[in-house]
């Protein structure tokens, strides 16, 4: 009896032992870089107090993307993005609905994103985390209505508080929350990463009341967007 208790013993160690390690190799993580391009549409406008009523503006976004995967479904992800934001103005319910005018501010953004996702060859992906960018140019369009109307109020009093909106902006430099949900799908000649992202804008454009020139305590961006990236690369 105690010889085959002691068989036994051996057989269920056995056992155990092969099924800890199976387990440990399935367990096994090995660490990925992935590198790709991505570009996709962008909808945008700026947060006005006092409002300035809007329509969304519609640019696009392009650039190389970066994601380290230090651990099962967890991982950091950085981009480098030129992105075209702004605003269009809505003058449907003003008394002069014939005025127009759009904005178009090009800005690289730099996000570094946390990444989680969960699945294998087919993922569902979540991205967080901060973004600064840097406006490098800017561009506006003014129907002459709207030009006329401007110059003829502020001949009238120079000092009248109007079209601050259209004056040259004050920060080049921004920062804010970017986030995002999507899938993943992986492929033998890579992976292909469809998200949509909010952008939730904490600087100011133009100065925010502390100047006796300003005309707005806040003016952020705000934009959602669309992108395809493809990871050609990874090892």
């Amino acid at each position: 009896m105690n010889s085959k208790l002691k068989w036994l013993s051996i057989v269920l160690f056995l056992f155990a032992t092969s099924a800890l390690i199976q387990a440990q190799k399935n367990n096994t993580f090995k660490p990925q870089l992935k590198i790709g391009v991505g570009a996709g549409p962008v909808f945008s406008t700026l947060d006005f107090d006092p409002t300035v009523p809007q329509t969304t503006n519609q640019g696009f976004s392009a650039g190389v993307s970066a994601r380290y995967i230090s651990e099962r479904y967890l991982g950091i992800g950085a981009e480098l993005n030129f992105t075209q934001r702004g605003w269009t103005e809505d003058f449907s319910e003003s008394n002069n609905p014939d005025h127009s005018y759009s904005r178009t501010l090009n800005y690289i953004e730099l996000p570094i994103l946390t990444h989680i996702y969960f699945g294998n060859k087919v993922r569902f992906i979540m991205n967080l985390g901060p973004q600064i960018s840097y406006m490098f140019s800017d561009s506006s369009k003014m129907n002459d209505e709207l030009s006329n109307y401007i110059d003829g109020v502020l001949e009238k009093d120079p000092d009248f508080p109007i079209g601050m909106q259209y004056k040259s902006i004050d920060s080049n430099f921004d920062y804010g929350l970017l986030g995002g949900i999507g899938i993943e799908f992986g492929t033998p000649v890579g992976s292909f990463n469809l998200d949509g992202r909010y952008y939730f804008g904490l600087g100011d454009s133009f100065d925010n009341g502390r100047s006796s020139s300003s005309n707005f305590s806040r003016s952020a961006h705000r934009y959602f967007a669309g992108k395809l990236t493809y990871y050609f690369f990874s090892f």
